[in-house]
């Protein structure tokens, strides 16, 4: 791995960490404001709404800087607000923390992935999967880690460590990533215009329904496992398998993208994960088929990241810095969608299983989305990221 890419999956882990820690201490945290615990859900919205607002205030207001500088700027403001959150005492700091906290998300993800093929222009899908990395290892270690620190200490030193990582990847950044210049001066117009075309919608409406029927299942995942016959006390350790999982896909995605083209393999996730989803609903039977299914689903979450990346990025042209973080922000509203989608059969009385079912339906609608984009726009010539 290239030392750049390196500094930019320190800045995706620390990112995943601030990102999907809550799951696991919210009950500390309703404890700690004095808030229930349906109130302090909302701090995971406010972390998610800063996502949404920061991908377009970097592309107004920061678009013809250098790209290093934009990503510098995203860590401290990273590292700000994950300080406010440790150290703040009301609630609404808090709110506050996480909103600053989510805005550089999106940026990141955006930039580092124009900074990432740059870096390795031959294997540009391998480059984005290997930035990704550091938000899938962050799944699979950050949550335990998170968990240990607010076990052991207070779940406030979580987001000191957080601020003192933002602290380490703005050194790394500047230490490891030479000076790559700026993308071609573009007016604000120019930012937002890939967004009249049809072809930007097409991958983001694939992406908000692969990752919203992901997360409908994804989001009840311990109630399906405890129906699958999964005692309580291993959920735990079955969530480190599925954080494995999301490492093995997120990376080997990259280097298929790279032999068959990201359209292909998108194809293919798409396909795979659906399969998965309907399995996962069908058989309830035994924990092991169900344990397998659902660590497919969460290996194609994740796959599906580097590839529509870049293709969000090459259907971009001088949008770049925008189209780059919209997939983030695709992947926070299909978070959303999912997660109520999935959530209605449980209400109503179901089973918990029933909510994978749903989610197939999410995903399969993916299908012919992908397949029509294909059709309509793969015999298009790309042009190289950063170089339109």
């Amino acid at each position: 791995m290239k030392k750049g890419i390196a500094a930019l999956a320190l800045g995706t882990f620390g990112l995943g960490m601030a990102e999907y820690v809550m799951m696991s201490i919210l009950p500390d945290l309703a404890k700690d404001f004095s808030v229930s615990i349906s109130e302090a859900g909302h701090l995971i919205s406010a972390y998610a709404i800063g996502v949404c607002v920061g991908a377009p205030l970097v592309a107004i207001f920061l678009r013809n800087w250098p790209l290093k500088r934009i990503l510098l700027l995203l860590m401290i403001c990273y590292a700000i607000g994950n300080l406010l959150f440790a150290s703040g005492h009301s609630f609404m700091t808090g709110i506050a923390g996480r909103f600053v906290s989510g805005l550089p998300h999106g940026a990141f993800f955006g930039t580092g992935s124009i900074v990432a093929c740059r870096l390795l222009p031959d294997k540009q899908t391998t480059a984005v999967a290997l930035m990704t990395l550091g938000m899938t290892v962050a799944n699979l270690l950050g949550i335990p880690l998170g968990s240990f620190i607010a076990n052991t200490f207070n779940w406030r030193w979580i987001f000191y460590f957080n601020s003192l990582w933002g602290a380490m990847t703005f050194i790394s950044i500047i230490l490891l990533i030479q000076d790559l210049g700026s993308l071609p001066r573009t007016s604000l117009a120019g930012e937002f215009k890939f967004l009249k075309k049809l072809a930007p919608w097409l991958l983001i409406l694939t992406t908000v329904l692969c990752q919203g029927g992901a997360f409908a299942m994804y989001s009840y995942v311990s109630p399906i496992m405890e129906q699958a016959g999964l005692a309580l006390k291993y959920i735990p350790m079955f969530m480190i398998v599925v954080g494995g999982g999301m490492c093995i896909g997120n990376y080997f995605s990259g280097v298929i993208s790279d032999r068959i083209t990201p359209e292909k393999a998108t194809l293919i996730i798409t396909i795979v994960m659906t399969g998965a989803l309907i399995l996962t609903g069908l058989d309830t039977f035994s924990f092991w088929t169900v344990g397998c299914t659902v660590v497919i689903v969460a290996m194609m979450l994740f796959a599906l990241s580097s590839p529509m990346q870049l293709m969000l990025i090459e259907y971009s042209p001088g949008g770049e810095l925008m189209g780059g973080a919209m997939v983030q922000v695709a992947f926070n509203l299909g978070n959303a969608i999912g997660a109520f989608w999935g959530g209605l059969p449980i209400s109503h009385g179901c089973q918990p299983s029933t909510s994978s079912l749903l989610g197939a339906v999410m995903s399969g609608l993916s299908i012919p989305v992908i397949l029509y984009f294909m059709h309509r726009y793969c015999s298009a010539k790309k042009t190289v990221i950063g170089n339109k």
